[in-house]
């Protein structure tokens, strides 16, 4: 397949996230970087597009330009990856979309749900393929655990405990990191940090694996840090539809932890746990044996969680892979649609703007519960 041309909007020189984004796109080769805005600053931008090598025709004073301007070429981009900090997700998207671009996403998609749901409707309206990069489902051991819930091995799910800690904003100073600031502004990451930024992690890793849907959530979201306006420790409660309670809890407060992303989930017939820093396994304990240690790359995965596999056991893999494995089905189920071809449910093995509408009815809900005191809010 040809590759396909995609731009970046964000991620200039320095930015920890936009590299991890273009250099996970790269492993699969599938697609090359055309165009770019990484900066709103102009010059910074054309400087950083040129280090890339990108066209100086092709880099942008702002995305309004390039949105238009790449949607009028005839060797456009096919899509535009979103990379910029969370106030500006949906004008960005909504401009790409409007000109007819495909486009992918950093989570949470929107600060609002009515934004989320019209971006929605614009890729419903348009048959535009939308990707939302919540990386940690990219995991091959996530999706092998997945596959076991589908398969009815761990029976009606009863309980899922998970939880996100971090250390990395536990004293005032962190904020004047090159990172915090902007988190912890209300202007630029909206009406929440904690549970925004990690905490909607859990809500998608939860609900990729078990397949279920949140009923309700009761909140409680801490700013423990003095002086601080947004919350820095989040404890939230859930009921699923169908039945089935869990608790999440997420942290960058938490001394001792770095990125322990963590996942428990609890059936009738058994149990499944796995550890984001520990990626390559997880444990399986069935009700009525031993307990096993799932590894990559050694035990049968099925085809459709082996085939992200990219290294033989004990070789490990990481952040890198994960972000490629959310980009590579989108690319090629991006692909099958420019030629015309019909996409299966399968091609589309990676969170879309739904799973970013759900993540942001998350959020909002559980600010809305922990405003109200802590009260059961229904999503």
């Amino acid at each position: 397949m040809d590759r396909i041309a995609y731009g970046m909007i964000g991620g200039g020189k320095g930015a920890f996230i936009g590299d991890v984004h273009r250099k996970a796109i790269r492993l699969d080769d599938l697609a090359v970087l055309k165009a770019g805005c990484f900066s709103r600053d102009v010059e910074k931008s054309k400087a950083f597009g040129a280090e890339l090598d990108i066209a100086s025709d092709r880099l942008y004073t702002d995305y309004h330009e390039m949105a238009e301007k790449e949607a009028s070429r005839e060797d456009g981009i096919a899509f535009a990856v979103c990379v910029t900090p969370n106030a500006s997700h949906f004008d960005i998207c909504k401009a790409f979309l409007s000109q007819g671009i495909h486009v992918v996403c950093d989570k949470p998609l929107t600060w609002t749900i009515e934004q989320s749901e019209e971006l929605a409707e614009i890729c419903k309206k348009k048959h535009l393929l939308f990707g939302v990069t919540y990386s940690y489902t990219g995991y091959p051991a996530v999706k092998q655990m997945r596959k076991m819930v589908q398969d009815g091995m761990l029976g009606k799910i009863r309980f899922v405990n998970a939880e996100y800690p971090q250390d990395w904003l536990g004293n005032p100073v962190d904020e004047h990191s090159s990172i915090a600031p902007w988190r912890m502004d209300p202007k630029v990451s909206g009406a929440t940090n904690c549970l925004g930024d990690i905490g909607s992690h859990i809500e998608n890793m939860v609900a990729t694996v078990t397949g279920k849907k949140i009923k309700k959530v009761c909140a409680r979201l801490d700013s423990l840090v003095e002086g601080r306006t947004l919350d820095d420790n989040a404890s939230v409660m859930v009921e699923y539809e169908g039945g089935g309670k869990g608790l999440y809890w997420s942290s960058q407060i938490a001394f001792g932890y770095d990125n322990a992303l963590r996942i428990r989930i609890f059936g009738e017939k058994g149990g499944l746990e796995w550890l984001q820093e520990d990626p390559d396994y997880f444990t399986f304990t069935p009700c009525d044996g031993p307990k096993q240690r799932w590894s990559r790359g050694r035990e049968a995965f099925d085809p459709a969680a082996q085939q992200y596999s990219r290294v033989p056991a004990g070789h490990p893999e990481g952040l890198y892979e994960a972000f490629a494995n959310i980009y590579k089905p989108f690319i090629l189920a991006l692909g099958k649609q420019l030629r015309g071809e019909k996409l299966e449910p399968s091609d589309l093995d990676f969170p879309g703007v739904e799973e970013g509408l759900d993540g942001v009815k998350f959020i909002n809900r559980c600010l809305e519960s922990s405003k109200q005191g802590s009260v059961w809010v229904d999503l």
